[in-house]
Formats: C-alpha cells, sequence, structure tokens
C-alpha cells in the first residue's frame, strides 16, 4: 500500500477526509458484544415489565422500539423503555387479558387431546398448537408496528397486511417464538434472554436486506 493510500485510509477513520463507506444503516449495532448485552437487558426489561402476564404486549412493544432506537444510536435512556411501557398499557392490558384467555384455552385443548378424553385427539392437538404460534406471532408483529401516537388498534389492524406483504418474515417471526418457547421449557431462567432475542428479531426482520431492495 502506498504512503497516500496510508494517508487517505486514515484521513477517512478521523473523519477529515473522505469516508470510503457510506453511513452504517444501524450505527449502534458496531459492536456485537455491546448489542448483546443490550438484547440480554431487553429481556431483563421485558421480564420484569411482564410479570402481570397481561401487561406482555405493552413490554414487549417498549422492548423492540428501545432496541431500534439503540441500533439507531438515536438515545436509549432506561426511562424511554418505561414511558413506553406506560403508553403501550392504554388497550395493551385489554390485549394481553384477551391473550391469556386464548392461551389458557388452547393449552387446556391440547391437554385434553393428550388424555385421550377427547374424539380426534391428535387432530385437536395439532391445531391447539398452531394457534398458539399464530397467537405468539399476532403478538409479536402488532407489538413491531406499535407506536404511542397511533396505540394498539392500528397495530393489531396491521398483522393481516403485515404477514401477506411478508410470508416469510412471518415465517421468521415463527421460527423465533418456537425456539424461545423450546428454551424455556428447557430452562425457565432462559426466558430473560428468550424474550430478548424475540424484541430484536421482532425489530430486525422487517429491516432485513431483502425487504429494502
Amino acid at each position: 500500500m502506498s504512503q497516500s493510500e496510508r494517508a487517505a485510509r486514515r484521513a477517512a477513520r478521523s473523519g477529515s477526509g473522505p469516508s470510503a463507506a457510506p453511513p452504517a444503516r444501524f450505527p449502534g449495532a458496531t459492536s456485537a458484544f455491546g448489542l448483546l448485552g443490550e438484547v440480554l437487558l431487553v429481556g431483563v426489561l421485558v421480564t420484569v415489565a411482564s410479570l402481570p402476564i397481561v401487561t406482555l404486549p405493552a413490554a414487549l412493544a417498549a422492548g423492540v422500539r428501545h432496541l431500534g432506537r439503540y441500533l439507531r444510536a438515536e438515545g436509549s435512556r432506561l426511562g424511554m423503555f418505561w414511558r413506553d411501557v406506560r403508553a403501550g398499557l392504554i388497550g395493551g392490558i385489554g390485549i394481553g387479558v384477551a391473550m391469556a384467555a386464548i392461551t389458557a384455552l388452547l393449552i387446556l385443548d391440547i391437554w385434553l387431546a393428550g388424555t385421550g378424553a377427547l374424539p380426534g385427539g391428535a387432530a385437536v392437538a395439532v391445531v391447539g398448537w398452531v394457534g398458539l404460534a399464530a397467537l405468539a406471532t399476532a403478538l409479536c408483529t402488532a407489538a413491531g408496528r406499535w407506536t404511542p401516537v397511533h396505540g394498539w388498534l392500528d397495530a393489531v389492524r396491521q398483522v393481516p397486511r403485515a404477514w401477506r406483504a411478508d410470508a416469510p418474515g412471518a415465517l421468521y417471526l415463527v421460527a423465533t417464538v418456537g425456539f424461545a418457547g423450546v428454551v424455556t421449557w428447557q430452562l425457565a431462567p432462559l426466558i430473560i434472554p428468550a424474550l430478548g432475542c424475540v424484541a430484536l428479531a421482532v425489530f430486525a426482520v422487517p429491516e432485513r436486506p431483502s425487504r429494502r431492495v
């Protein structure tokens, strides 16, 4: 490498000369270790905020928005996360109650199917598992589209349109939810990093390069 090339590279790194590469789309993701730490932090925050169960929608939406701010290097103070949680409780609690009730019903169906008390138990169990996956994926999709301005009604209305527009993305979320469920079933404390990974996936799936072409 010539002396002039080395000088040009030093100038680009210092900012005193023309940059050799365009600015990063997500400047907050330049450190893999830092991103891992933030994902774990979000997992802790979402877990704590969703302890009442019915607050899970608000907690997950706040976690997704927190990671978005971090990745865009827009500032990601913890106070902003809790402000999003409080805003997300408006309407989010109703969604959380409905989600908990449907989840309990599906789990009951799966359990009854396993006891042999229901005719066609195998089919009932499959429907139950598919229903759980669809419910969790719908929650993730809505959480990724929630904003304090437009609220939960608009976010829920966007779910079918989002799935039609990006079917592979919906499948990615299904896989993420399935992974989170499996690791949590194997070891309950793993729900903390699992929720952080889910929040990251909810943000990242719509932003993947194939969606920006």
